[in-house]
């Protein structure tokens, strides 16, 4: 074997050796290898020079924490992250089993180490040629810090690269006890737990500082894996695995054979304890936030959750409390079981959301949250958008009289039906917008012309597709849908004198280190002039003294707004059923919109078409909990009803005040009479008695 191995280095050497010297390959091999490190040398400085390790450690120990409207704290995020303790509060047992097992040399390394790398590369080429789709550790305490903190967890060279660089770079910044805290206080236990002060809870029920030897070596072997040495689960691997670490300590020189071998006859002694640190206190507006923050704003969830934020928001908490609390209302859910709902509660002024609920029931971390991400018909709340405001627009009034009989539109034969299948004689606009008529609306459509309205329906942010161009647009036939909140903030330009106020839940953002990242502006779009949306107010204060919302009129509140039914479709529909029931109402300062039905109609689930059997009750305790939480402001304009009523009076004391007229005009001529009769009277009288005089009598 060797005589064959000489014979082929021999003639490698003949064949190869005098071109390798003629080419001076060997130093070519040097220059490339400096070149290399050179390279890297430059990138991996790059790196550590542009990233920001110095607020690392106000990072992992804030929170993420959320304001709301008055800059106070509403709660936080954590993420993954538990309760931060200082490395003066941790267990000597914990930390010295962690080192033991994880970085003998931490204290005299420089962030990482050459031996340590080296053996994790050449573990891992072997595993690659066996075959084996694994990786080799080699990364110090230190290195693991940043890699947990800055980077991926993709095994690459450009990540070890960047780690090993970011390493050094946190030990020139933070100190040995320092960098082990942070390690401990980021690390993942299991179960959900982050860091070794809630780990120490959930599985012994006791401070981090109070770890005993045995406790400590556990949590100190889970850190390979949490879930492998899970002693809830796996209790025999997590023994095995406490017991290595005990003798990992007796090579450390910690302890003797013989107290190793003591500690490892001990139970595990673990339980299942409770642990909550969160400070999720209103889920669903959290959630809309750190929706808002990832689309509006580009940020990434993981450092929303991560990177200790301080997000102000325009919650207001009184608000929010309310309406979490009317959903746990079961009174408030005529339709109960498993059926749905969403309310959203806008500032008309700023378009700032107060308050949000996206469901009943139990809520899941960023879970579908209805109010902002669920589409629905919006039935006859979309008719003052695209049909009646464009229409006052364009000529009509108030009192224009509309078409209320069964007929068909275009060459299609559109023909809608009002509820129950009600006609009448021609009505006016303000009587059809109350009690909710299809027809008028789809004719009036009709007459303006469909782009009319559909263009109206896209500047006031309804998402609508080509496919919504038709007249069944008139009531609320959309492809997609629309969310409560787009429909909230359409409203917004009937309160705010035809502007709309851009829907919004962040106002800044502040990082850990008190740079402000993001500074919300408020946007305003014009949709009407202020004398329509005055009309239009003045014809939707009906809609809860007169019409479709009576029932959830606030009790000693003036609101204007829509009601909307959904009626079921095909097979099983009757005038008694429907899918989706909305109210939404405003005052000058406030849009409240509630939506209440199934989140599928698959199987023919069906709610009343009533609105006091459907989202009337929770709309009217809403309004009444809001409004008196605002400024209150007026309204500057009359009911449709009470202008006519002002002037049939008005009519009628004119009437009277021209009768009053013509009789104080007789009496006058009367007196005028009877004064002149009088006067020819007296002059006849004194005329005879002269006449007498001169006769002598």
């Amino acid at each position: 074997m060797m005589e064959r191995i000489k014979s082929a280095l021999a003639w490698i050497n003949r064949k190869i050796g005098p071109f390798w010297t003629r080419f001076q390959l060997t130093r070519w091999l040097i220059v490339a290898f400096l070149a290399l490190i050179f390279v890297i040398s430059a990138v991996g400085t790059f790196e550590a020079k542009t990233t920001d390790v110095s607020d690392l450690k106000a990072r992992l120990q804030s929170s993420t924490e959320i304001y709301d409207v008055d800059d106070k704290k509403a709660g936080s995020i954590a993420g993954q992250k538990g309760t931060y303790v200082q490395f003066d509060n941790i267990s000597s047992n914990v930390v010295n089993a962690v080192l033991a097992t994880e970085d003998r040399n931490f204290y005299h390394e420089p962030g990482f180490s050459v031996t340590g790398m080296a053996r994790g590369a050449l573990t891992t080429i072997w595993y690659r040629i066996r075959g084996i789709n694994a990786s080799a550790g080699g990364s110090t305490l230190t290195q693991q810090l940043v890699k947990n903190a800055f980077l991926t967890q993709n095994q690459t060279i450009t990540r070890k690269i960047r780690e090993l660089f970011l390493a050094v770079q946190v030990e020139k910044e933070y100190s040995k006890h320092d960098i082990l805290a942070m390690y401990l206080n980021n690390a993942y236990f299991g179960h959900g737990v982050w860091g070794v002060q809630d780990a120490a809870e959930k599985y012994f029920g006791v401070d981090a500082s109070q770890l005993s030897v045995n406790q400590g070596a556990m949590l100190a072997g889970m850190l390979q894996s949490p879930n492998g040495y899970d002693p809830l689960t796996y209790p025999k691997n997590a023994i095995n695995r406490r017991n290595q670490v005990l003798q990992n300590l007796v090579n450390d020189k910690k302890f003797t054979q013989a107290q190793a071998d003591t500690y490892a006859s001990y139970e595990i002694g673990a339980a299942d304890h409770d642990v909550n640190n969160s400070n999720y206190n209103y889920p669903y507006f959290f959630d809309a936030v750190i929706n808002e923050a990832i689309s509006k704003y580009d940020l990434k969830e993981d450092d929303i959750l991560n990177d200790g934020y301080k997000i102000y928001t325009t919650m207001d908490q009184t608000d929010q409390t309310n309406l979490q609390d009317d959903y746990e209302d079961e009174s408030l859910n005529p339709v109960g079981g498993d059926s749905q709902a969403a309310s959203v509660v806008m500032d008309a002024k700023t378009g700032g959301v107060r308050a949000v609920v996206g469901g009943r029931g139990e809520h899941n971390f960023r879970d579908l949250n209805r109010a902002t991400q669920m589409y629905r018909s919006p039935g006859s709340t979309i008719k003052p958008i695209v049909d009646y405001a464009p229409s006052l627009s364009r000529g009509f009034s108030y009192d224009s009289e509309l078409k209320n009989e069964q007929m068909s539109f275009g060459t299609n034969g559109y023909s809608p039906s009002n509820y129950n299948n009600y006609t009448s004689a021609d009505v006016p606009m303000y009587v059809a917008l109350e009690n909710s008529y299809n027809i008028p609306a789809v004719w009036l459509l009709d007459q303006l012309g469909v782009s009319v309205g559909y263009n109206a329906g896209l500047k006031a942010g309804l998402p609508l597709t080509k496919s919504d161009k038709n007249l069944a647009l008139a009531i609320g036939g959309v492809k997609k849908g629309v969310t409560p909140l787009q429909m909230t903030q359409a409203y917004t330009s009937f309160a705010n004198g035809g502007e709309m106020s851009q829907a919004h839940f962040i106002t800044k953002i502040v990082d850990a280190s008190g740079k402000v990242i993001v500074q919300a502006k408020q946007k305003h779009t014009r949709l009407w002039s202020k004398k329509v949306a005055n009309e239009m107010t003045s014809m939707m204060f009906g809609t809860y003294t007169n019409g479709t919302g009576k029932s959830a009129d606030p009790y000693g509140y003036d609101v204007a707004g829509k009601t909307g039914t959904t009626e079921v479709t095909g097979d099983g529909s009757t005038a008694m059923n429907a899918t989706d029931s909305w109210a939404i109402a405003y005052t000058p300062d406030v849009v409240v919109t509630t939506w209440t039905g199934y989140d599928s109609n698959a199987n023919g689930e069906s709610i009343p078409a009533y609105l006091s059997a459907t989202a009337g009750p929770l709309m009217k305790t809403t309004l009444e909990q809001v409004i008196p939480n605002t400024e209150q402001t007026q309204f500057d304009v009359k009911s449709v009803r009470q202008k006519i009523s002002a002037a049939d009076d008005g009519a009628s004391n004119s009437s009277d005040g021209v009768s009053n007229t013509i009789n104080g005009i007789g009496d006058e001529v009367k007196q005028g009479a009877e004064k002149a009769w009088n006067n020819v009277k007296d002059g006849a009288k004194a005329a005879w008695s002269g006449i007498r005089n001169i006769l002598g009598n």
